[in-house]
C-alpha cells in the first residue's frame, strides 16, 4: 500500500514586479501567473526549495 503524499496549496500573495529575475522565472515554474492565483504541487524537496527561494511572495497551505 502506497503512503499518500502530502500536498500544498501555493497562492502568489505580493506581486512580482519589482523582484529579481530569478524570483519572476521561479513563480512562472510554479504556474504562478496573476496576483491571488492559487496552484496545488505535490511536498517535494523541488517544490520547496521553489518556496523557499519565494517565501516573501508566497502563502502555502497543507491539503489533505
Amino acid at each position: 500500500m502506497k503512503a499518500k503524499t502530502k500536498e500544498l496549496r501555493i497562492t502568489l500573495v505580493k506581486s512580482t514586479i519589482g523582484s529579481l529575475v530569478k524570483h519572476k522565472a521561479t513563480a512562472k515554474a510554479l504556474g504562478l501567473r496573476k496576483m491571488h492565483a492559487s496552484v496545488v504541487h505535490a511536498d517535494t524537496p523541488v517544490i520547496r526549495g521553489m518556496i523557499n527561494r519565494i517565501s516573501h511572495l508566497l502563502k502555502v497551505e497543507e491539503v489533505e
